[in-house]
């Protein structure tokens, strides 16, 4: 039995919410869960649109995690 140990070097996450605070409270926590990693955050996008059937804003982004330090 071998037990190998990779080291992961990019990681992308995708996150939503109907309000901003959320959105961000998540992204938040999932940063600092990413530090134990040796992750930092590299790029961020978000969008915004408009839910019809919801009748709210529907928030989203995407974080690109990288090891910055090698």
């Amino acid at each position: 039995m071998s037990f190998m140990l990779d080291k992961m070097e990019n990681k992308i996450e995708f996150f939503e919410a109907y309000d901003l605070k959320t959105l961000e409270r998540k992204i938040s926590d999932q940063v600092d869960n990413n530090k134990a990693l040796m992750l930092d955050v590299f790029a961020i996008s978000h969008n915004v649109v408009f839910n019809p059937m919801q009748n709210k804003m529907h928030y989203s982004a995407v974080v690109h995690f990288k090891v910055l330090i090698k």
